[in-house]
């Protein structure tokens, strides 16, 4: 599966347009994590904790968005893009979505 944010891909024609697909997930902090946080904030430096759970949202809302592309028949997503959004204090949705194509090399 090609994943682009561009809205083509270069060397490829967009042959079939199958719409939007969309995956997300959403996660909350980890009491642990906050501790850490909160002395990181005194102290300064990356919040380790936090970064890896927003690297794993992300992965685990594109592997959502691809299983979806790939069901409707896709070879590529293009346009991908993330947003974010707060659910509840302490949990977040991160959201991926993209234009689901097949493609084909020129």
């Amino acid at each position: 599966m090609l994943i682009s944010n561009l809205e083509y891909i270069p060397g490829r024609t967009v042959t079939t347009h199958l719409g939007l697909v969309q995956g997300s997930t959403v996660r909350a902090k980890h009491v642990g994590r906050d501790i850490a946080a909160t002395l990181k904030n005194i102290f300064g430096g990356e919040l380790r904790g936090y970064t890896e759970l927003l690297n794993d949202a992300r992965q685990e809302a594109l592997a959502r968005m691809e299983a979806q592309a790939q069901a409707l028949g896709a070879n590529a997503i293009l346009n991908v893009r993330f947003s974010t959004s707060s659910v509840a204090q302490g949990a977040a949705e991160l959201y991926a979505y993209g234009t689901a194509v097949v493609v084909e090399s020129v």
